[in-house]
């Protein structure tokens, strides 16, 4: 026994001086990608020896090699791959990978308009229990001189005014980042106007006072988008993705979606097909695909729906757009409808991890509705990604008219596209406008801090009015409130894809000196300002001068059409939430401010 330990820490002995003679370089180093982010788990070859290695934290390595010159070879998915020879392996490497061009689309920043930077702009921000929302900045007004053109997106998402509504109902603050005036506009579709001919849409614009500062104007301009032939929509193919986890469990989750999809199946024709995939204690094909005839069968799988157990939403996510694929009907409507309150917890959970996930996803023409509910810890932040990402819309439901009202109302509207990509520019005349600041469609910070953020396009449905809302100053010397001359205040591009297609189109459209002052406007325009108004007194924001909530309620009550429950309903909100804004409340207001 001596003798075989004897042998044993001869054995170790020699392996130890045969160590320090062969590994006494060590080569270190970091990889970074060409935006200067650490790359985790690179995977690293030695030439010399041919092991693989991988990066840690920070993108560092450190590596025992034998001699002072080498060769490596590193990779990671969605990179180009590197091989170099190092001179010197004691000297510390700096090495950067290349993204393909795909992986830098999916990491891509996106805006909704491209009106501003972020530089010493108002952000707001208060969160409320375990919320998220994205974190805005206010558009701020540009000079005209030196950038006369800014960019927008449309879609027709609607989320934050029934999200708001939620709040108020509550008797509760709204929080600032729950505010996106463009979807408070979108809410209310207002005053459609049926497109001519083969167009796809209407353009039509107004100029007028402003009512919160009397030495600028406003600029409507208003987008209406064609109606399909409901006997010639095409078939259906629409895989809902419910989930059905623990946090579900609550008759504002749950039994609300249930009720939507409900009332969304009655409405099925034989022709289209619908397919349910769940996620929670269970992730599977909870009904494969039926046909709108079998609606029982349908109505079955739906009522058989129970909540529990974690929320993994990337695996369900992943298994609905399989079978989306699986099931694709060519030229119809291939589209996704996920159901949640947002609180990912096993898989892909972040936004930037959600955010790639759908962009993959989405390839082969497969469109996505999200419909968000709860409370609490409803997280708006990841919806919104989904469905922006997703070639898709957004909408919240707090109770079940709403659900009614985005499935049966506005069916066509939030699950028949006419257009996708679709984004205005406005070009303003330098010599009239000085000044021009764009109300609502606000930016990310993150979106406006990265250089390489691009205007992202969004889907527009049938017979949507989206209304863009600019708050303008005349230029010096030019009086835009008198001006008769010919031509025009701005022009107006619209951009887009018809459904399915690549090709790039455009809609061009010139707005005329129509000046009215605002107590002659058309009513839904003097509607649509006191919108604008209502969401700048939600958020706080310091453009709204002279104007307060007795002037946003004096607006609506005498532009709004009695007859229509949505206008009164707002009305009642205005009322009540001058309540809770009232001067008595504004320090706690302030202090769930960061």
């Amino acid at each position: 026994m001596k003798s075989q330990a004897k042998q044993v820490a001869l054995l170790l002995g020699w392996l130890c001086i045969c160590s320090t003679v062969t590994a006494q370089y060590y080569l270190r180093g970091e990889i970074h990608d060409d935006r200067n982010n650490p790359l985790q788990n690179v995977r690293i070859i030695v030439h010399s020896t041919g092991y693989a290695h991988l990066s840690g934290m920070g993108g560092a390595f450190g590596i025992a090699v034998s001699g002072k010159a080498d060769s490596l070879s590193f990779s990671l998915d969605g990179y180009e791959p590197l091989s170099y020879k190092i001179h010197n392996t004691n000297e510390y490497q700096k090495v950067v990978l290349k993204m393909l061009p795909y992986t830098a689309s999916l990491q891509k920043q996106y805006l909704l308009s491209f009106s501003t930077t972020a530089a010493g702009l108002f952000t707001r921000r208060m969160t409320v229990a375990d919320e998220t929302y994205s974190a805005l900045v206010e558009n701020a007004f540009v000079k005209t001189s030196d950038n006369p053109v800014t960019g927008l997106t449309l879609n027709v998402n609607r989320a934050s005014y029934s999200n708001i509504r939620r709040f108020i109902n509550m008797n509760s603050v709204v929080p600032g980042d729950a505010v996106r005036i463009e979807e408070m506009l979108n809410y209310f579709n207002f005053n459609y106007t049926e497109p001519g001919g083969d167009s796809i849409f209407t353009v039509r614009s107004q100029l007028s006072s402003c009512p919160w500062n009397s030495e600028n104007s406003l600029l409507f301009v208003q987008v209406c988008s064609k109606k399909l032939n409901l006997d010639k929509i095409p078939p259906s193919n629409l895989v809902f993705l419910v989930d059905v986890s623990g946090s579900m469990d609550m008759p504002n989750r749950l039994p609300l979606l249930k009720s939507a999809f409900r009332k969304l199946v009655e409405n099925l024709r034989p022709v289209d097909t619908v397919s349910i995939v769940v996620y929670g204690g269970v992730t599977g094909v909870m009904l494969p695909p039926t046909g709108g005839a079998d609606k029982e069968k349908i109505l079955q799988s739906i009522e058989d729906l129970n909540a529990g157990g974690f929320t993994p939403g990337e695996a369900g996510i992943r298994q609905a757009y399989r079978l989306a694929h699986n099931t694709f009907i060519k030229d119809g409507n291939n589209r996704v409808i996920l159901a949640t309150d947002g609180d990912f917890n096993v898989g892909e959970t972040g936004e930037q991890e959600l955010d790639a996930l759908i962009t993959k996803m989405k390839q082969g023409g497969i469109y996505l509705t999200c419909l968000g509910v709860g409370m609490g810890n409803y997280k708006d932040s990841k919806i919104e990604i989904l469905a922006k990402k997703g070639n898709g819309n957004f909408a919240y439901l707090d109770d079940e008219r709403e659900g009614e009202k985005v499935l049966v109302k506005e069916l066509t509207q939030t699950l028949y596209a006419v257009a996708d990509n679709v984004s205005m520019n406005v070009h303003f005349n330098p010599d009239d406008i000085g000044e021009y600041r764009l109300i609502g469609f606000d930016n990310k910070r993150k979106a406006l801090n990265d250089s390489s953020s691009t205007l992202l396009g969004g889907e527009i449905g049938s017979g949507h009015s989206v209304i863009a809302v600019f708050e303008v100053s005349p230029a010096q010397g030019a009086e835009m409130k008198k001006n008769a001359a010919t031509g025009s205040v701005a022009t107006v591009t619209i951009n887009y894809c018809n459904p399915g297609k690549k090709a790039a189109l455009k809609q061009s459209y010139y707005c005329p000196y129509n000046y009215k002052a605002l107590d002659s406007l058309d009513a839904h325009y003097r509607f649509a300002a006191s919108v604008c108004m209502f969401g700048g007194l939600l958020h706080s924001s310091p453009y709204l001068r002279s104007a307060g909530w007795d002037e946003a309620i004096t607006l609506a009550k005498n532009s709004m059409d009695i007859n229509n429950p949505l206008h009164t309903e707002y009305f009642e909100l205005l009322n009540k939430g001058k309540k809770i804004y009232a001067p008595g409340k504004k320090k706690k207001r302030r202090s769930g401010q960061e």
